[in-house]
This record gives structure tokens, C-alpha cells and sequence, in this order.
């Protein structure tokens, strides 16, 4: 397997935190997947089964609606109660969580899902569909990204262990959407796609020789290094302890540490003015709620003349409107306190704080192709992950994640967009 140089032997370090991942029983850190949830179970057969009858699935090896020279996904449902049973109690979450439990599985999971993103508006019944409050949760108040709450919120995805990462990730690190020549992409072709994608953004921002850069969200350190290498001056923030180790010790070993500063910190607590700032996918860790924050710390940061270059993905409004305050399978799972922005959010909130929209490109497709590369990737180390520490549990939840978030993709329910920001031109005052 390659691996990113984290040293200079060109050795990953596993950190401490790595190697005593505490091997629980399964109950204890996901008792919700361990334990089935109380009964409405008859309710939920009847609306998602007759959902899934109208649906391009083949469900449990049989037919189902659609041209019959069609390869359609399937769906297995191995344990009908308990699948019932936690979709009548938590909808998509139940679903995602069933999945986790090995109580259904699909020949093709990412299309399933893409099936199921192209038609979500069609698995509630429209009379039902006003109903949203009542069968849904509310987002829980200790995901919220207080100065300490956005600490915990990485800590639990990044901080997982940096091997995890390795294990599926090129040796770039790069844990954002790269940008292709071609399709389908190969494996091999993800490093210099990563490597594509931060150059492009590096140039929106007009980084060169002598910029002072601020990066918030620093990865593995990726970004940073291409910019020091063009003679930036890069300091760079980021909240989780795991990456900002490795980060380090991938400059170091570049010969870079007098030009990046990594710093734990967070954006909202960033100092001195930059000739420009890129962000690369942290706007969907921010949360709603602080968005106003982000836009004005991004504003704050910039020279007069300056540019903010960021990517991020994104979703329609209306959509994102309907999932900023609910509790998701991804946010309970993966992304606590992350809400995914809409163009029209960013645009109104960059508008606020003081900045315009210099360009907006979308590439959807690419972040499908790089998912899908991750996904064959972490399918080929399950050995590996194993040996990390990670159950069978995790090993389906990281596997329902990364096929989850190509559907999403691919269905164009997701976009990912690159963006230039600058500050509005100053109003002239009357005489």
C-alpha cells in the first residue's frame, strides 16, 4: 500500500491516539446500531415498500417496475423486522444504521443510492410529506460549533487516525475532490488530479512568489506545501491535533517549515491581514448557525485587493434548507455539525459580510470520480483498517459514507464548486 511521507524516511507515524483506539464492544460506542428500536414497524413496510416497488431497484432478486434491459441496482433485505423497525423510528437514519448492522446489502450499493437520491422527494407519499417535523429529528445541541464544539466535532472525524486516512486517501492526502483530464479516472491518476485542483485554486487566489496566504482547514498539509513551493508564506489553521502533527512532519521533511506556520486554532480566531485566504471543503464543518462568522473572518483576513478562493460543496436551497436543522445519518455518523451550503447561503453571507462573487464553477462529476477511487481503495484495505482497530461496524459505516456521498454526486443532488471572493468596491459618497 503507498503511503503519504510523513517522515523523512518516508514512514507514515501512527500517532498515540492510533494505537489506543480502545477496542470496545460494538453496543458501546454505537448503541443505536447494537440495539433495535421500538415498534412501528408495519407502517414503515407499507410506505417503503410500496416506495422501493415504484423505484428501478430489483428488491430481494425479484422484478420491480422499469425497462427490462435495464441493470438495476438490488437491494437484499436479510432481517425485514429490524429493517422495518428502524425506518419506522428514524427514517433515512434507521436506513443508514440497518445497513451498518448487516441486516440488507446491495450488488451495487453506490447506485442504490444514486436511485434513491434521484427519487427522494418520491419515498414519502406527498400528503405525508408536510408531516417532515414529526417524523424527523432535530439536529442535537452538542453538535453545535461553539469554540469547543467545533474542537469535538473534528476531533471525532479527524482525529480518527491519520492510517485510516492513508488507507484509502493517495499519497497526496488530499481529502477533497480533485479535478480530472479524463473519464473514468484511474487510480493512478488521482495525485496529479489532487494536484490539478489545489493549483487551479492557488491561482484564483493569485498566489505566487512573495503572497502571504492563510489557508483555513489545513488537511494533511497538501495545499500548504504547494503553496510554500511557490514562495508563499503560508500559515495555515486547523482544529484537529492528528492532522496538524502530520502536516508538520510533512513540511519538515519538504524543507518548508520557514515558510508554513501550522497553527490549532480556530477561524474565528485568526490574526493579521493576507494578501489572500483559500478554503478547501470547510465550509460544511462551520454550521449554519456561524456562517455569518466564517464569511466575516474570511473578509477580515484580506488586504484591500485581496482574493478568497474556496471550494465547497454545495446543495439547492430548498434542500438545504430542510436539512440545516435536522439530525442526518451523516451528521450523527460522520459530520457532527455539518451542514452542506446552498450557492444562493454563500452568496447572500459573503454579500453581508462584504465580499462579492468573482467567479463560480461547478464540477459535480469530478467528486463522483474521486469518491469512487476512495471507495475501491478502502474496499481493498479492509486488512489493513482491521488491523487499525476498526470493526466490521465501522467498516460498513465508512463503506455506506464514501457510497452515500458519490450518490449524491452522481444524482447532482451535490455540487462542488470552486469560488473566488473579493471586497465590493467601495460607494462613492455624495456631495
Amino acid at each position: 500500500m503507498t503511503r503519504p511521507a510523513a517522515t523523512p524516511d518516508h514512514q507514515p507515524r501512527t500517532s498515540d491516539r492510533t494505537a489506543a483506539i480502545p477496542r470496545q464492544a460494538p453496543a458501546a460506542r454505537r448503541p443505536d446500531v447494537a440495539r433495535l428500536p421500538p415498534a412501528r414497524a408495519a407502517v414503515a413496510a407499507h410506505l417503503v415498500g410500496r416506495a422501493l416497488s415504484r423505484l428501478p431497484l430489483d428488491v430481494n432478486g425479484g422484478p420491480t417496475r422499469g425497462p427490462a434491459a435495464t441493470r438495476r441496482p438490488g437491494i437484499t433485505i436479510h432481517d425485514p423486522d429490524a429493517f422495518f423497525l428502524r425506518i419506522g423510528r428514524d427514517g433515512l437514519i434507521g436506513f443508514g444504521e440497518s445497513y451498518m448492522a448487516g441486516e440488507w446489502d446491495s450488488d451495487d450499493l453506490t447506485g442504490l443510492l444514486t436511485v434513491l437520491a434521484r427519487h427522494v422527494d418520491d419515498l414519502v407519499p406527498a400528503p405525508l410529506r408536510g408531516l417532515r417535523p414529526l417524523w424527523v429529528s432535530a439536529r442535537p445541541r452538542r453538535d453545535r460549533n461553539t469554540r469547543s464544539g467545533a474542537r469535538e466535532n473534528i476531533h471525532r472525524h479527524y482525529d480518527l487516525s491519520n492510517d485510516l486516512f492513508a488507507s484509502f486517501l493517495d499519497p497526496t492526502l488530499t481529502y477533497s475532490s480533485a479535478l480530472f483530464t479524463a473519464f473514468p479516472a484511474r487510480p493512478e491518476d488521482l495525485p496529479a488530479a489532487q494536484h490539478r485542483k489545489i493549483d487551479r485554486l492557488l491561482d484564483l487566489a493569485h498566489v505566487r512568489d512573495g503572497t502571504d496566504l492563510l489557508e483555513i482547514g489545513t488537511g494533511w498539509g497538501e495545499l500548504a506545501l504547494r503553496a510554500a513551493a511557490r514562495g508563499a508564506r503560508v500559515t495555515t489553521l486547523t482544529l484537529s491535533t492528528e492532522q496538524a502533527e502530520l502536516a508538520r512532519a510533512r513540511i519538515h521533511a519538504a524543507g518548508l517549515t520557514d515558510r508554513v506556520d501550522v497553527q490549532l486554532r480556530d477561524y474565528r480566531d485568526a490574526e493579521g491581514r493576507y494578501d489572500a485566504v483559500v478554503s478547501v471543503e470547510m465550509i460544511e464543518a462551520v454550521g449554519a448557525e456561524y456562517w455569518p462568522s466564517y464569511f466575516a473572518a474570511l473578509r477580515g483576513a484580506l488586504r484591500p485587493g485581496g482574493r478568497a478562493a474556496l471550494q465547497t460543496i454545495t446543495m439547492g436551497h430548498r434542500q438545504m434548507r430542510n436539512t440545516a436543522a435536522t439530525h442526518t445519518w451523516i451528521s450523527k455518523y460522520v459530520f457532527p455539525g455539518g451542514v452542506i451550503p446552498s450557492r444562493r447561503a454563500i452568496t447572500d453571507h459573503a454579500a453581508a459580510a462584504g465580499l462579492r462573487t468573482l467567479s463560480d464553477e461547478g464540477f459535480a462529476e469530478h467528486y463522483a470520480q474521486t469518491l469512487r477511487l476512495w471507495r475501491e481503495r478502502f474496499t481493498e484495505s479492509r486488512q489493513t483498517v482491521t488491523d487499525l482497530g476498526f470493526d466490521t461496524v465501522f467498516q460498513r459505516l465508512w463503506e455506506f459514507y464514501l457510497a452515500y456521498s458519490e450518490a449524491g454526486f452522481r444524482s447532482r443532488y451535490l455540487d462542488v464548486r470552486q469560488i473566488v471572493l473579493a471586497e465590493k468596491p467601495q460607494t462613492a459618497a455624495r456631495s
